[in-house]
């Protein structure tokens, strides 16, 4: 082969030995193999899900994630951006799955996942259109709606139920507490690789301070079948309710907007050849299609992460077989059930102390996507106020809407729909909607016939 020839492919499309493939795709799944573990413990813990569910949805997540890695790598017939893709549990599909289980069931959050796959069709040609509507004060609302809901949530993982016997035990709250500290500890001890993983490594600590005071058993661990396979359709039938969907669909626009920003930004590191614009629909449409068949096997969305984009410019290796080869590597942990029943073992405390910090981690970003917008002038400060007046509400004090029909309690009730809808209207009536086009619309509302 000559220079011109070797010029001329892209770097992406460059094929290692297969030695290096192993070792560089190792590398990409021990940065996101705490995504899937994390996701599938906080769901199991809340909503109490059996030791055998729990490994089967833990194999499941793993395999989808798994095959939409491979999807994204190769891109056949258009679905996957043939790039240098992991893909993920997104933290906050996780968290509004968990609270449209919570307050329907986890059938119709299941339905809500597959909608929302089938949503990702029918708005890619239009959705560029549709982020007008979703700018930093909108998006940031909602991440911080969602951590102030799911750090309410998992607070009680820590202390137990109210009049419950062993209540707020201190020993309990102790091991949540030190979690966390050791997750920050080792956030700012470490560099490169493990300061990327410091979440998993704090778990992994506050689990052996678990083991140590006697309160985490591994003896079944190895109990069992060694090999798991994912069960289809693992809680029956999915209910499909559109007004329960409505915040996994609002996300969905957004999670659009970041696979826009993830695919161009990817595609300039590697130094892909082409046009990075043309490939973003074959990256939502590899979203679509993961999370469509995530979905038959009761998981959450699965999304493209640029978790693995500081690898890929840290190393220089910007060959998508290696992302595929890791893909293939997902999907043989999937079938590893030891690894399921070793994350159905960790003690609800470690959980929720993990769970916090990773949540507020979410409200962080929010913050700063908020802090991007001047909260000085009226309408962005009416917006936020607006958004959370009515996302914090029944957030704080549940059962405010108890007594209101049941279809207006799907959006009402849940404060993650109500504070983020409540956004994107006050938004639009204050930047989208001329004053006098505003006050024309009042007047006949409240005009006399």
């Amino acid at each position: 082969m000559t220079g011109n020839e070797i010029d001329s492919i892209d770097p992406t499309d460059e094929v290692l030995p297969p030695r290096s493939l192993v070792l560089f795709g190792l590398q990409h799944v021990l940065v996101m193999a705490a995504s899937p573990i994390t996701a599938v413990f906080l769901v199991s813990k809340a909503l109490g899900f059996s030791d055998a569910l729990t490994v089967s949805l833990i194999s499941a997540t793993f395999l989808i994630c798994g095959l939409g890695t491979i999807l994204q790598s190769f891109g056949p017939a258009g679905f996957g951006a043939r790039l240098p893709f992991i893909m993920v549990p997104g933290g906050a599909p996780i968290a509004i799955f968990l609270v449209i289980a919570q307050q329907t069931d986890v059938q119709t959050a299941v339905g809500a996942v597959i909608l929302t796959a089938g949503f990702y069709f029918l708005a890619l040609p239009v959705f560029r259109r549709l982020l007008r509507y979703f700018p930093p004060i909108v998006v940031g609302t909602m991440l911080l709606l969602v951590s102030v809901n799911l750090v309410r949530i998992y607070g009680g993982t820590i202390t137990g139920k109210p009049g419950s016997e062993g209540f707020a035990d201190p020993m309990n709250v102790g091991l949540a507490l030190a979690t966390i500290a050791l997750t920050v500890i080792f956030a700012r001890v470490f560099t490169g690789t493990l300061q990327r993983i410091s979440v998993m490594l704090g778990l992994i600590a506050g689990s052996a301070i678990a083991i140590g005071a006697g309160y985490m058993d591994l003896s079944g661990i190895f109990d069992g079948p060694v090999i798991a396979v994912p069960q289809l359709l693992p809680f029956g039938m999915p209910k499909f309710d559109f007004f329960a969907a409505l915040p996994l669909i609002v996300f969905s626009i957004i999670s659009m907007a970041e696979a826009t920003g993830q695919t161009i930004a990817t595609a300039e590191i590697v130094g892909h050849r082409g046009d990075a614009h043309a490939i973003v629909p074959a990256t939502i449409r590899g979203d679509a299609v993961a999370s469509l068949v995530g979905g038959l096997f009761g998981t959450s969305l699965i999304i493209t992460s640029g978790e693995n984009v500081g690898i890929v410019r840290a190393t220089n290796v910007k060959s998508r077989y290696v992302t595929a080869t890791a893909g293939v590597l997902l999907v043989l942990i999937a079938l590893f059930a030891p690894i399921g029943r070793l994350a159905n073992a960790l003690p609800g405390p470690v959980v929720g102390g993990t769970a916090v910090i990773v949540f507020s981690i979410i409200g962080v970003i929010g913050i700063d996507l908020l802090r991007r917008v001047d909260l000085r002038e009226h309408g962005p400060m009416f917006t936020l106020a607006a958004a959370l007046s009515m996302g914090l509400l029944p957030i704080l004090v549940p059962g405010v809407y108890s007594q209101f029909p049941q279809w207006s309690q799907m959006i009402l009730a849940n404060g993650l729909a109500a504070g983020t809808i409540t956004a994107v209207i006050v938004n639009a009536i204050f930047q989208h909607l001329p004053l006098e086009q505003f006050q024309e619309k009042c007047a006949a509302v409240f005009r006399p016939e």
